[in-house]
């Protein structure tokens, strides 16, 4: 139980990629906040965070449900609290949670892009602007964003750049709080996939069950995720990960175990040359 009595803040932790990191660190006996909206389970999607709450419990970790939109920063205080008051503090930040909305410009419909922006950009910087004064005081504080590599080629910016700033900007920020949070020992990372995963967003906003069979498990983050939330802060600080690389250090070569379809096909991820 390597994370037993460590505590971990998790938004969009309900379903998905999110749940898996969760159950990851409830494995090896972390505490876990689970931020989300839903508490009604949507048949399309799966999953609520009471749901998810009952699944740490299982997996042999200590879950904590809060409802809570990221986009409200009274909310965002509220969790926080909820957090430390239950748990005693908090010692890794998973900043999951995140909309897509792959258009143009003149197809992009300012509502969603503002819900891009609110949520990826302001609700990732609220949340981690409230975690923060607790990861200074753990031993061992980190902050991990799902949000990729800043790749400038025109050929991801051009076809949806809402939602590309929104995702660079997730990075940047990883970026910024490496270098400001060095001195008081918080790492700051980003960690992004190789390829597609299979999620309700990758089933029902992008490709349906045929991008579904040529993606990866969730499981694949979660593992690097573990790996990299139990490295030594002061050492493990300002990167923006693939999860191949990740598990490659880890010394984790069967990468077919995280296949939907082993030996099938996969399918490259968005801003991956």
């Amino acid at each position: 139980m390597e994370m037993s009595g460590k505590t971990a803040f998790i938004t969009g932790a309900s379903r998905g990629i999110g749940e898996a990191i969760a159950l990851k660190l409830a494995a090896a006996g972390a505490n876990i906040v689970v931020i989300g909206k839903t508490v009604q389970e949507d048949e399309r999607l799966g999953g609520t965070i009471h749901t998810a709450v009952e699944k740490i419990n299982q997996a042999g970790g200590v879950g904590l449900a809060v409802q809570c939109d990221i986009r409200d920063e009274a909310q965002i205080r509220n969790a926080v609290q909820q957090a430390v008051e239950r748990f005693g503090g908090i010692d890794m930040l998973v900043n999951n949670a995140s909309a897509i909305a792959l258009s143009n410009t003149e197809d992009t419909d300012m509502k969603r892009f503002n819900l891009v922006h609110d949520i990826n950009v302001r609700g990732t910087f609220m949340v981690t602007k409230h975690c923060v004064p607790y990861l200074k005081k753990s031993a061992n504080g980190h902050i991990l964003t799902l949000s990729p590599p800043i790749n400038m080629d025109p050929r991801w910016i051009a076809p949806y750049i809402g939602y590309t700033i929104s995702k660079y900007s997730m990075s940047m920020m990883s970026l910024a709080w490496a270098e400001e949070f060095r001195k008081d020992g918080v790492a700051a990372n980003s960690l992004w996939p190789v390829t597609t995963i299979a999620t309700a967003a990758v089933k029902n906003l992008l490709g349906g069950d045929m991008l579904m069979a040529r993606s990866r498990k969730p499981r694949i983050l979660a593992d690097c995720a573990y790996y990299i939330l139990s490295q030594p802060a002061r050492e493990c600080s300002g990167n923006l990960y693939l999860d191949e690389d990740v598990l490659k250090a880890a010394g984790i070569s069967d990468l077919e175990q995280y296949a939907v379809t082993p030996g099938g096909p996969l399918q490259t991820d968005l801003y991956i040359s």
